[in-house]
């Protein structure tokens, strides 16, 4: 039945621990609720209704909505829409990826869910998302723990509907709750604008099944966190400091254990060749030039990143790839100071290779860990510097080391060009990001200055 006796009452909070709203309204004598997470979500549905009912347009005594909002009830929801995307996009997608793609659906399918009776707690909502909605395969294809069914059961039903998000208020929200952490706290830059992309490219997708004319999410004025695109001249180490840190691995779990004497060639690569950790991980001995005096090559193809078992496609905890951000079977050759061409022969005499010919394993044979090596590199850390140094950024992160590297080259004079074709960069990013650790630069340029204004006096 349809009725046009309307009435919308104001919105209420609710007295319970966690924060909600409702808001209320009768529809030919019967009375219906909606509960929302924050007052602005309330506030906008109820102006919705009342736009509806200034409109003359007649309710549905059954579901209490006006007609142009039963359409939108009886749309794709947002959740439903998520587990299509991620379908869609994992086949494609490097771990690292489908990580960042779980973490952003989870974020936003949590911020676009109703009260609704039987409500799991927020943390296992999160834990059934994260773990087994949105990885493939996905919940209609594997067995599911009962917690886990009923909670993604209730998710579907509470789920918002997709087209929600052509209204600006609804998807401002959204993007604000992208901001924060679980605690409540501000969510790292970066890791907001990563999920903020990953929900644009979402809504592309949606433009491209017919669910919108055009992205709703783009046409919002969102002020974005910025993202601090500069590397800290604070992290880079000089040489001397490097080599002390060098030397400090050698002693960490002992002589025997060699837990650190192993490792000891693989910050080297990190420094003396600018290789990111990933790719030193996968270094193979073919990969290698290293001639008994001067400078060596190292032919870099495959990277080894550490990610999750359930990302990657074999099961196992390290992918196996190519360069970051090239074509499968690009190389790039890298030369190497005899330094380093002498630490790897070391390597190579005292502990060989694994039987795939990786330089590098953990103590049982298999592919080092980023936990392994960054353990390995704190307890150096604090061998080799001093405590206040220790406290400071200075090469806090193994990565920081290729920061030391790219850094120390570029301030050596060494033709940025050059610089960007070993570093695997373009020229663009490289000198964007190291124009704060180039040292002198300025000092050189006011001495070009004054001798230029010296031949006209």
């Amino acid at each position: 039945m349809k009725s046009l006796d309307v009435k919308v009452w104001g919105v209420r909070k609710r007295n319970t621990k966690k924060s909600s709203y409702d808001v209320r309204w009768t529809v030919a004598g019967n009375v219906f609720s909606e509960q929302f997470r924050t007052k602005g979500l309330a506030d906008h549905y109820r102006s919705k209704l009342l736009r509806a009912a200034h409109a003359g347009e007649e309710f549905d005594t059954e579901t209490g909505l006006p007609d142009s909002m039963v359409e939108k009830a009886a749309s794709m929801t947002w959740y439903a829409f998520a587990l299509k995307y991620l379908a869609m996009k994992w086949p494609h997608a490097a771990p690292n990826t489908r990580n960042g793609i779980n973490e952003a659906l989870t974020a936003v399918t949590m911020a676009l869910l109703d009260e609704r009776p039987g409500q799991p707690s927020e943390e296992l909502i999160r834990r059934a998302l994260r773990n087994w909605a949105f990885v493939l395969p996905g919940p209609d294809e594997r067995e599911l723990p009962t917690e886990i069914a009923n909670t993604l059961h209730w998710v579907a039903k509470a789920s918002r509907p997709l087209s929600d998000l052509g209204d600006a208020a609804i998807g401002r929200a959204v993007l604000d709750s992208l901001k924060l952490k679980l605690d409540g706290t501000a969510a790292a830059a970066e890791t907001v604008r990563r999920k903020r992309r990953t929900l644009v490219n979402a809504l592309h997708y949606a433009v491209d099944l017919g669910e919108f004319k055009e992205n709703p999410i783009t046409g919002i004025r969102w002020k974005k966190p910025k993202v601090a695109g500069e590397v800290d001249p604070r992290v880079v180490a000089n040489p001397a400091q490097v080599r002390s840190l060098l030397t400090a691995v050698s002693y960490v779990g002992g002589y025997g254990r060699a837990r650190g004497r192993r490792l000891v060639g693989l910050f080297a690569c990190m420094y003396y060749g600018a290789l990111r950790p990933a790719e030193a991980v996968g270094l193979a001995d073919a990969d290698l030039k290293l001639p008994e005096v001067g400078w060596g090559t190292v032919l870099l193809n495959r990277t080894r990143p550490s990610v999750g078992k359930q990302w990657t496609d074999s099961g196992e905890t390290h992918d196996d790839r190519g360069l970051k951000n090239r074509p499968a079977e690009e190389v790039r050759l890298v030369p190497i100071p005899p330094q380093l061409v002498a630490i790897l022969r070391q390597h190579l005499d005292t502990f060989g290779t694994a039987e795939d010919g990786r330089l590098f394993t953990n103590e049982r044979g298999g592919v080092v860990g980023s936990s392994t090596y960054y353990r390995v590199w704190q307890e150096a850390r604090a061998l080799a510097l001093p405590p206040a140094v220790v406290a400071s950024p200075l090469a806090a992160r193994p990565y920081d080391l290729r920061h030391s590297a790219l850094s120390t080259w570029l301030n050596s004079g060494v033709d940025p060009t050059e610089v960007a074709e070993r570093a695997g960069n373009s020229v663009e990013v490289l000198l964007s990001r190291y124009a704060k650790c180039i040292d002198g630069r300025q000092e050189i340029a006011n001495r070009k200055i004054e001798e230029l204004l010296r031949e006209y006096e």
